[in-house]
């Protein structure tokens, strides 16, 4: 490869990395600190790419694609916690998989239902539709670079909320003594609730950004949920830090494995992910 083909793939590596990044942090925040296991996250970011599709059809911009696809998946997940989640805390990790199982059926249906089966594109908005010059005859496109912006500082949002701020000090005393901070007076309740929506509202986030990216198709949160859990099993579960470094390595083995090692490009992911878990059981950032 030539020094512009390899800044490409190193562009393309960190692009998804970063997307990678957005959907697996609301997976690991509600898996790490709320101890629920979310099988539908998939099926989140699935509903947040048809609700691109869906709004930009109907108003024909992905910047209100964004603001109206947002406050759905938000009300999503606060229906989901309040009705569905909130009754398992206390109970076995397996009734948590079934659950989360069968939302995975139900928002497949509901997807049928509501767009159909076939495969859709949602366009590029014009003001992205262009592509940078890196040589003569390669450019990048400024959908993508936007993209990574976009994620970069939701990344470095999320980190000051958990670390700097009042909210993000309750959710990590809660994730260490929830019968402590209750005694004090704070509703653990309602905070698991905020945090179960943002995760919710990350992955449709996720889904609603990666549209332009590639097709809206049934079933195309499958792949991401395996994907997510692999990038959550190698930063450790419950890290943001773990989740960014995770999917950033994801990023660069999912783009550089296929040309460096084709051979193993099917399982290059799940290989990193043992390597991973052989030095560090618990993960990089646990």
């Amino acid at each position: 490869m030539d020094l512009a083909t390899i800044l490409i793939q190193l562009l393309n590596s960190v692009q998804y990395g970063l997307l990678l990044f957005l959907i697996s942090s609301g997976l690991t925040l509600v898996f790490g600190i709320m101890g629920v296991i979310n099988l539908a996250h998939g099926a989140m970011y699935m509903i947040g790419a048809y609700l691109a599709y869906a709004f930009v059809e109907w108003t024909g911009s992905l910047g209100v694609a964004i603001l109206l696809g947002i406050p759905v998946m938000l009300i999503v997940g606060i229906v989901i916690e309040r009705f569905l989640i909130d009754s398992l805390y206390s109970r076995d990790h397996l009734f948590q998989v079934l659950l989360t199982f069968g939302l995975i059926l139900i928002l497949n249906d509901i997807q049928s239902i509501l767009w159909g089966n076939d495969t859709h594109g949602v366009p590029i908005p014009d003001m992205l539709n262009g592509s940078i010059s890196l040589t003569d005859n390669m450019s990048y496109p400024v959908y993508r670079l936007a993209v990574s912006v976009v994620c970069l500082a939701l990344a470095i949002g999320m980190y000051w909320v958990i670390q700097k701020t009042r909210l993000g000090m309750t959710i990590r005393a809660g994730a260490s003594n929830r019968e402590m901070v209750e005694s004090l007076g704070i509703n653990v309740r309602t905070l698991f609730t905020i945090i179960f929506a943002a995760g919710v509202a990350l992955a449709g986030l996720g889904g609603i950004l990666s549209a332009p990216l590639s097709s809206v198709y049934p079933g195309m949160g499958d792949n991401v949920l395996i994907i997510c859990l692999v990038v959550v099993v190698i930063g450790g579960i419950g890290s943001i830090k773990g989740a960014f470094w995770g999917a950033m390595m994801i990023g660069l083995v999912s783009t550089f494995g296929p040309v460096l090692i084709p051979s193993l490009s099917s399982v290059m992911v799940y290989l990193v992910m043992a390597l991973v878990l052989l030095v560090k059981p618990r993960g990089l950032f646990a």
